[in-house]
């Protein structure tokens, strides 16, 4: 007996004693670490807010007066809070639109509120708004649209100088701002300092992107930026707020440019792809973009909203739901009360994540520092992985008593790189396993909606991957019954 527990002493010492496994090899392409801060935040809003909100219109001809803008309640305090109790992490603001009407007092031309009613032309809504995130603990972003229907040079250089002019105010001013964001609509019919015609302009070339971005970069280092192909993050190729069901951060970016781009593959992304440019799923709660009163009740619903969360985040997309400033200036009530209906059945789905109190094993580890357990320890920095070259593999979760669950959430350690290709789910039923789901790409985050499963054991069966799995975090929960999906 004696020899038997000093055996088993000598076991537990050199266990113990055992030095970690190195990590596997990286994957590229690879997320800056402003990318991955980025990919954390997930949900933020969108404010469309302007001249058009005034005008009732989606896109201004440019040649509205500064006097049309007049909110008579403006409050960006009011949009900090909405956004921050809907459980959003920051605002982009729609600063400068397509008609020019700048929501600041840019130095740079007359077609702002400095000419409008508003405040006596002494306002400032992006300083304002700036303000109340900082109060809130909200990121700031800027949308600058790069068409100007209303300057009197867009289509000629003098114009690049200037919307240059009007990113070093937006991005020297107002404090840090996290995301800039860049439209794909540029050229086209306009008022053009009353010229009235039609400038089309060469999108890969005239606005010289490569420079642009660079001093966007230069005057924000750690600042995402948006366009049609990244560089920071790209357009998901709908406004219906749904990334592919296989959805890959890698992207050809060369292939794109702000209103350039084969936008049926942005979705998915490109396996391929020798960029890091994750998705951005952007969508209105409402159907346009701008208030109009007549949408008062086209509102999106619960059941809605859900699904758009589904088809972004819980695909490897950050999503972006827009909110239409009504002509107060505020938040209306019918958005509100859906945003928190929403948030509040977020919460009570996600809350509880059974997985936490399981046992997790799996066919083969790497070793010290990646074992199964490393992925339901409820960190995204430590993960599972196996040894070099075996692809194929299983991680099983098995808990001590049967439990019912309808959502599966898997996260890979993508600052290693996106690695999985295809993997299927299975559950334990009587004495054998059940395949209950086959997909492709997990990426930052992937969350499946399954219909009711009761079991006392899942796996995940890894089937094929660019290099040896990485999952970090592994949820499992029990979401209430949701109504169809209605629009």
């Amino acid at each position: 007996m004696k020899n038997y527990f000093l055996a088993l002493i000598l076991l537990v010492t050199v266990f113990s004693c055992q030095e970690p496994a190195s990590p596997p090899a990286a994957v590229e392409p690879l997320p800056s670490p402003e990318q991955l801060a980025w990919q954390e935040l997930e949900y933020y809003a969108f404010v469309h807010f302007n001249m058009n909100t005034f005008t009732d219109m989606e896109w201004g001809y440019g040649d509205e007066p500064a006097s049309s803008f007049n909110p008579t309640e403006l409050d960006t305090r009011q949009w900090a809070r909405v956004a921050k109790e809907a459980g959003m992490k920051g605002i982009i603001l729609t600063a400068k639109h397509h008609d020019g009407f700048s929501l600041w007092p840019t130095a740079y031309s007359e077609h702002s509120v400095k000419n409008s009613p508003w405040k006596d032309g002494q306002g400032d809504v992006v300083a304002e708004l700036a303000e109340a995130c900082k109060e809130y603990g909200l990121k700031m972003g800027i949308y600058l649209s790069p068409w100007d229907r209303n300057h009197a040079q867009y289509g000629n250089p003098e114009y690049v100088t200037y919307y240059r002019n009007q990113v070093k105010e937006l991005l020297t001013n107002y404090g840090d701002i996290f995301e800039f964001w860049v439209d794909g609509a540029n050229g086209g019919d306009g008022y053009y300092g009353g010229a009235n015609e039609t400038r089309n302009v060469d999108r890969t070339t005239y606005y010289d992107w490569d420079s642009t971005f660079a001093l966007v970069k230069s005057l924000q280092p750690e600042i995402i930026i948006f366009s049609d192909g990244g560089p920071g993050t790209r357009w998901v190729g709908n406004e219906n707020g749904f990334a592919g069901e296989t959805n890959w951060s890698s992207f050809r970016a060369e292939q794109f440019a702000p209103g350039v781009g084969p936008y049926q593959e942005s979705q998915f992304g490109h396996e391929d792809g020798t960029y890091w440019v994750p998705a951005e799923a952007d969508v209105s709660i409402r159907p346009g973009w701008y208030y109009h009163e007549a949408e008062d009740d086209k509102v999106k619903s619960l059941s809605h909203l859900l699904d758009i969360y589904y088809k972004s985040v819980g695909r490897n997309a950050n999503l972006l739901l827009n909110l239409p400033v009504d002509r107060r200036g505020l938040v209306h009530e019918n958005d509100v009360a859906v945003l928190m209906e929403f948030r509040k059945v977020l919460d009570e789905t996600f809350d509880d994540n059974l997985a936490v109190q399981a046992k997790a094993t799996a066919s083969t580890e790497r070793g010290k520092g990646f074992e199964a357990t490393q992925a339901i320890d409820s960190s995204t920095e430590t993960y599972w992985s196996t040894p070099d070259g075996e692809i194929q593999s299983t991680l099983t979760i098995d808990f001590d008593e049967a439990i019912t669950f309808n959502r599966l959430m898997l996260q890979e350690y993508i600052a290693l790189g996106q690695r999985v290709k295809a993997f299927e789910v299975w559950a334990k039923e009587g004495e054998g396993y059940v395949k209950v789901d086959t997909q492709t790409t997990i990426g930052y985050k992937r969350i499946l909606r399954l219909d009711d499963i009761t079991t006392s054991s899942i796996q995940i069966r890894i089937l094929d991957a660019k290099a040896v799995p990485t999952i970090s975090n592994l949820g499992v929960y029990l979401a209430e019954s949701e109504p169809a999906v209605a629009e």
